[in-house]
């Protein structure tokens, strides 16, 4: 399977459907209706109630738009990879990988506003690529905090974020204070306009609009199960982390610096995990596309075939075990 992936191959847009099918079709047979938590905001809840008259609350729905999204995300992410060069070759290991890595844990497959969030911080990594070489970067970098801006009004948490933002015009851009304040009008500029909907709408609280923001420890796996998913899911990052870092003095600086961005991601997504929720494994997927990055290099640069194919069969047979026996 990791060969036919490594293949850049048009008839792999399908089997790479074939493959999410398999992996995720226990959301059909178990839909989840999405329950809103106290980080859920303001956009999320919209988002929510506007599904949910349309709807009318049938699980079943929000199941085939998880799975849509969620293939829409590996997708997109396999071609920006693509696009940026972010493997020495063009293959649909970053796209499998993404699949492969949100089966692992089932929290990762419900809707919900951190599922929502992988799609425009996807959009966001690749716009901070592109940072490198931008004939406009101020427009590029407004745009930047905008989409960062809407993603806390989706996830309260998420607003950590903007350390992602700041840090990247630090590896992406040499210094300019017209930078950083274009990028902080960009993310205030969704609550300006969220302000004033609340102002005219007489529903305008301070005590509303301060975020509640409290750092917590992650609930401990309940079962052995979710041990051998993280497991499963940190492993191959490690093995990844290596061949990457073997292999930067061959990479073009650009793609040095994006692998760099992809660590810089990870290091901000779990700051989001340790914010408020202890209760569910949700919120983790904020983590799903660097970690998919690392785990394609695990599969893409060991020269001897074994290894990639011993840690994908293991992850796939564990995700058949979780999603269709236990």
């Amino acid at each position: 399977m990791v060969g036919i992936f490594k293949q850049k191959n048009p008839a792999n847009a399908l089997r790479l459907l074939v493959y999410a099918l398999i992996l995720k079709f226990s959301l059909f047979l178990h839909p989840i209706a999405p329950v809103l938590h106290p980080e859920d905001n303001y956009l999320y809840k919209l988002i929510l109630h506007a599904l949910d008259s349309f709807f009318h609350g049938a699980p079943i729905c929000y199941s085939i738009l998880s799975f849509l999204i969620l293939f829409t995300q590996a997708t997109l992410f396999n071609r920006i990879c693509n696009h940026n060069k972010i493997l020495p070759k063009a293959t649909y290991l970053p796209g499998m990988s993404y699949i492969l890595i949100t089966s692992l844990l089932r929290d990762w497959n419900d809707f919900s506003a951190p599922l929502l969030i992988n799609s425009i911080m996807i959009w966001i990594w690749y716009r901070m690529i592109e940072l490198y070489n931008s004939p406009r970067p101020g427009s590029a970098i407004f745009n930047i905090g905008v989409f960062t801006g809407i993603i806390s009004l989706l996830y309260l948490p998420a607003m950590i974020f903007l350390l992602m933002v700041l840090f990247a015009l630090v590896i992406m851009r040499p210094f300019r204070i017209r930078e950083w304040l274009m990028g902080m009008l960009g993310f205030t500029s969704p609550y300006y306009f969220l302000f004033i909907v609340l102002y005219l709408s007489n529903h305008w609280s301070w005590k509303e609009m301060l975020p509640r923001i409290m750092l917590t420890m992650p609930g401990m796996p309940s079962s052995i199960w979710i041990t051998l998913g993280i497991a499963l899911l940190v492993i191959p990052f490690i093995i990844g982390g290596y061949f990457v870092q073997l292999n930067l003095s061959k990479m073009l600086i650009q793609i040095r610096k994006s692998w760099s961005l992809l660590l810089l991601f990870l290091l901000v997504a779990v700051i989001i995990i340790l914010i408020n929720r202890a209760n569910s494994y949700e919120n983790w997927i904020v983590t799903a596309v660097p970690f998919a990055a690392f785990h394609a290099a695990a599969y893409y640069y060991p020269t001897k075939k074994a290894l990639p194919q011993i840690l994908h069969w293991l992850s796939f047979a564990y995700v058949i075990v979780v999603n269709y026996i236990l």
